[in-house]
C-alpha cells in the first residue's frame, strides 16, 4: 500500500511466479486454462463466494499471500476515497475500516484509482506516512500490485489488490501483465454475475440495488443506494448494511423506508437483494409483491413466467397488476415502465 517505488506496468521481461513458477513456454496455455475456468465459474458459481473462488483460481497461476477487492468511490472535494464493499483473502475483517481511515494519505491507492485499467506495483514503506507504514507492516503488504477499473453497472470503481510480505519476491513484469489481462475478464464476468443474480428477484437500475449476505455483508452495492444509505444513516461506513437497517430486515421487513425513499427487499437464492425506490415518486405505496410483479411485467416478462418466478397463480398476478395500474394511474406497459423508472427499456 506504500507509495515508494510505485510504477505502472508496461511490458513483460522476467519469469513467472515465485515458489513454483510456470515455465514461460507453458504460461499462455496455463493462462488460457485459467480463463476457461473463470468462464465456467461465471456460468455455475455461487455469487456469495464468486470473487473469492475466482481469485483462488488465479493464485494457482500467480501466487500471492493475501488479496483485497471491492468497490471504491474516489475523492470528491474534501471527501477522501472510500471503500463501500469488500472481500479479502488472508486479511482481517477490520482491513477495510483501517484503510478508509488512511485513504487520504495512501498514495498507492490514490495512484491506482487515478490510473484506471493500469497495473500499479510498489515495494516497501520507507517513504510512507507513519500510519500507512504501520498498516503495511501490520498486514504484510510489503509488495503490492493493484488494478482499479470502472464498474459501469454500479457507478463505482472495482479494484483488486494482491500482496506479498517482506522476504518474498516483488511482483514481476510478467505477473503484472497476466494480472492486468485477468482483471479485464474478471470484471466483465463479475458484472454479468451481478446483473443475472439481481434479475432473479428485481428489475431496474443496478445503481439503485445491492446484494448482501443474510448477515448484512455486502457483495455488491450500487452508487445511488450507497448514497441513500449514507444519508439515512449518518456515520455509516459501508462494507455491511447499517445495523439498524439489518435489524429491520431480520425482523421480517420486506418494504422499508430509507429516509424519503422506499427500499424493497427480496430473497435471491441464499442472498438478499435490495432495490431503492424513487423519492416521493409513484409506486411508494405498492406492496413488495405488487412491485416485483410490476417490474417484471414492465420489463417484458409474461404473466405465466411471473407466476412461476414468484410462486403465484397467473390470476393472482393479474390481480396485482390491476391494482398497480390503478395505484399508478397508468394505462399500458410503456406508461408502467416510465412510472417505475424503467423508461429506458
Amino acid at each position: 500500500m506504500s507509495p515508494g517505488s510505485r510504477h505502472a506496468s508496461r511490458s513483460p521481461s522476467r519469469t513467472g511466479p515465485p515458489g513454483q513458477p510456470v515455465a514461460r513456454a507453458d504460461l499462455l496455455p496455463a493462462f488460457s486454462a485459467c480463463l476457461l475456468r473463470l468462464h465456467e465459474l461465471a456460468r455455475h458459481g455461487q455469487p456469495a463466494q464468486w470473487l473469492q473462488v475466482a481469485l483462488q483460481e488465479f493464485h494457482g497461476l500467480l501466487p500471492f499471500t493475501s488479496a483485497w477487492w471491492g468497490e471504491n468511490s474516489g475523492a470528491v472535494g474534501p471527501q477522501p476515497a472510500h471503500n463501500w464493499q469488500h472481500g479479502s483473502l488472508g486479511l482481517p475483517p477490520s482491513f477495510a475500516d483501517e484503510w478508509n481511515a488512511l485513504s487520504s494519505v495512501d498514495s498507492f491507492g490514490q495512484g491506482s484509482m487515478a490510473r484506471l485499467g493500469q497495473v500499479c506495483r510498489d515495494s516497501g514503506d520507507a517513504d510512507d506516512p507513519p500510519a500507512v507504514a504501520a498498516f503495511v507492516r501490520r498486514h504484510g503488504l510489503h509488495h503490492a500490485m493493484a488494478v482499479t477499473l470502472e464498474l459501469p453497472v454500479s457507478g463505482l470503481m472495482f479494484f483488486v489488490s494482491l500482496y506479498r510480505p517482506a522476504g518474498q519476491p516483488a511482483f514481476s513484469d510478467d505477473e503484472a501483465l497476466l494480472f492486468g489481462l485477468y482483471l479485464q475478464h474478471l470484471r466483465q464476468h463479475w458484472s454479468d454475475v451481478v446483473q443475472d443474480t439481481l434479475r432473479q428477484s428485481l428489475v431496474g437500475d443496478a445503481r439503485q440495488m445491492a446484494l448482501c449476505q443474510p448477515d448484512g455483508r455486502l457483495l455488491y452495492l450500487g452508487a445511488d443506494l450507497a448514497r441513500a444509505l449514507q444519508q439515512a444513516h449518518p456515520g455509516w461506513r459501508g462494507t455491511q448494511l447499517p445495523a439498524a437497517l439489518l435489524a429491520r430486515l431480520t425482523g421480517g421487513g420486506s418494504a422499508l423506508r430509507l429516509g424519503r425513499q422506499s427500499l424493497a427487499v427480496s430473497a435471491c437464492g441464499e442472498l438478499l437483494a435490495l432495490h431503492l425506490g424513487r423519492p416521493g415518486g409513484p409506486g411508494q405505496d405498492l406492496s413488495p409483491r405488487e412491485r416485483e410483479a410490476a417490474l417484471l411485467y414492465a420489463s417484458g416478462v409474461t404473466y405465466k413466467a411471473i407466476a412461476r418466478q414468484l410462486g403465484l397463480s397467473p390470476a393472482t398476478v393479474r390481480t396485482y397488476l390491476r391494482t398497480v395500474y390503478s395505484s399508478l394511474g397508468v394505462r399500458h406497459k410503456v406508461e408502467l415502465a416510465q412510472a417505475l423508472g424503467l423508461s429506458h427499456r
